[in-house]
């Protein structure tokens, strides 16, 4: 072993160790190209086309020199079967991996060849888990590429030499299996390199390891693709070689058949659409306090977003406060975010709710012990949060903040009063654009969350009958931009005539859009009370009936 066989090409070395992580893309000081030097968790870096090699910082040099030279001399070695990896001399012979020694160290040497079976390179692995690539690297193509040169019905990509023969032993060595040389990291690239190689195939299967940078590899690979012709395998284990060393050979065949075919993400297929019939909803629909609502509404469902709409001072902040406080008397956990008041306005209303009285209007006839028990019932509670900011704000900071009350508060309902205040905080000038991308922004992040978002929208000036004066509301009032409306799931309608001597203190409730049942119109009436600064439901009038005018 060691003997030279022929010489050809450059040699190169990077660190392979189980403590260096993958981190991210960057491009490479020595060759130009603009992503192909994969940067690690331990600051070293390694060029995936050029092979240039980078220490890291204060680190000692690899247990191998570095070095680049014009011409290296290939080195031989003797095929043997390896045990601890279950790999068979039969397979060994068959993909020309031997063992054997490069400067006095025993190594295991892959060799990659052309379609006339010429050695391109060789890929080097040391003891400690170093590799080394001798010959020509930017040509290496995918390792045992030159065996099924043909193309036919089936490939399987691996992500490493190792795992390629373990498959092909699994399959009677009969079937054709390559790997991509340089791991997950420049599996991509390897693949557009090769892409009219692979096209030759019907089918192409990506079995690549089962940790996260495995799976995004093979997903990036798969698009790649003609669509419908790449799938995915799922295994048990971490890699092919580790199902053939726990003797999981079938399962390892009955995963690659099983594959499933990729698509982008997003779609999906029709003969897969059969649990999503028989799921069960696991948040089913909360019951809004106000019963003629959920006549029509059939209840609040997380996974929706409610657009709450009026004209200014009819009440959608107090219709928003009663709705949070319900929320929490039925064990819901709610995050309210009210951008027009201060965190002090909003607690005095929900505590003062739970009193039945305005206490926002000043607490001199509540006894101390008395709020303190109103506000231990309701917003002292672990199922109340709230942000204490006043006025515009960002809007991707906003979002953030949701997403921290949902994943670490566990805020199942989010009330964000109102978005005219978001779009006032972007910069940009138009507001019908500003409030599509807002909206888009939201109704995303209700997807993303599975919440429940109750939105407050403001109404722009009516062409007829003002709305402060109890004005028929539309999802064309909505103030900016149609794109309110249309991601929406529901849009409910405030209705009062603030002059109405009458009536001035009766709100109808109307629903202008209903995505879940189609139901729209007047729904319910809603009387505030200023002695006790609740609002309750309470009945249409009866109509008037030609033969009462004879009485």
């Amino acid at each position: 072993m060691g003997a030279p066989e022929h010489t050809r090409g450059v040699d190169s070395i990077m660190n392979d160790n189980d403590t260096s992580d993958f981190v991210a893309h960057e491009p490479c000081p020595n060759c130009g190209s603009s992503d192909a030097l994969g940067r690690y968790s331990d600051g070293h870096g390694f060029c995936f086309s050029c092979q240039h090699y980078e220490h890291s910082e204060g680190a000692s040099a690899p247990s191998t020199t570095h070095k680049i030279s014009k011409m290296h001399t290939f080195i031989s070695g003797e095929i043997e079967d390896l045990p601890k990896r279950k790999l068979t001399k039969e397979t060994c012979s068959k993909w020309d991996y031997r063992l054997g020694s490069y400067n006095g160290k025993p190594v295991q040497i892959a060799t990659y060849k052309d379609n006339e079976g010429a050695i391109i390179a060789q890929k080097l692995r040391f003891s400690n888990k170093d590799f080394m690539i001798l010959g020509d690297a930017s040509n290496m193509g995918l390792f045992g590429q030159h065996l099924w040169s043909d193309g036919g019905k089936m490939l399987v990509v691996t992500e490493g030499e190792i795992d390629a023969m373990s498959v092909s032993q699994c399959q009677q060595l009969k079937w054709p299996v390559v790997s991509v040389p340089n791991g997950a990291p420049a599996a991509a690239k390897t693949v557009a390199k090769n892409i009219s190689y692979i096209e030759r195939f019907e089918t192409v299967v990506f079995m690549f390891d089962q940790d996260e940078p495995g799976r995004a590899a093979a997903k990036q690979c798969a698009a790649l693709l003609s669509p419908g012709k790449a799938k995915i395998a799922t295994l048990p284990l971490k890699d092919p070689n580790e199902m053939l060393t726990a003797s999981r050979s079938a399962e390892l065949v009955k995963a690659m058949w099983d594959a499933k075919e990729y698509r982008p993400d997003g779609i999906v297929g029709g003969s897969d659409l059969w649990d999503y019939i028989t799921e069960v909803d696991v948040a089913e629909a909360v019951p809004y306090p106000f019963e003629g609502v959920n006549e029509m509404t059939h209840g609040l469902r997380q996974g929706e977003l409610v657009t709450i709409t009026a004209g200014s001072g009819i009440g959608k902040s107090q219709f928003c406060r009663e709705l949070c406080h319900w929320l929490m008397t039925q064990g819901q956990t709610v995050g309210y975010i009210a951008l027009e008041e201060s965190v002090r306005r909003t607690t005095l209303g929900i505590v003062g709710i739970e009193l039945s009285k305005p206490i926002h209007l000043g607490k001199d006839e509540v006894e101390e012990a008395e709020l303190k028990d109103a506000f231990e019932r309701s917003v002292g509670t672990d199922r109340f949060f709230t942000y204490d900011h006043f006025g515009s704000v960002d809007s991707d900071n906003l979002l953030n903040r949701i997403r921290y009350m949902v994943r670490g508060c566990g805020c199942q309902w989010i009330f964000l009063d109102h978005l005219s205040i978001v779009v006032s905080g972007l910069e940009g000038g138009d507001e019908r654009r500003l409030i599509d991308v807002t909206m888009t922004k939201l109704r995303s992040l209700v997807e993303e969350l599975k919440i429940g978002l109750i939105l407050v929208s403001h109404l722009k000036t009516s062409d007829g009958k003002p709305f402060e004066e109890g004005g028929q509301i539309s999802l064309a009032s909505l103030r900016g931009s149609r794109g309110i409306g249309q991601l929406s799931d529901i849009v409910l309608g405030l209705e009062r005539n603030q002059q109405d001597a009458a009536d001035k203190n009766v709100t109808q409730v109307r629903i202008v859009k209903n995505r879940w049942t189609g139901e729209t119109g007047l729904c319910a009436r809603l009387e505030y009370t200023h002695e006790t600064g609740r609002t309750r439901e309470i009945g249409f009038p009866e109509p008037i009936l030609p033969e009462d005018f004879n009485n």
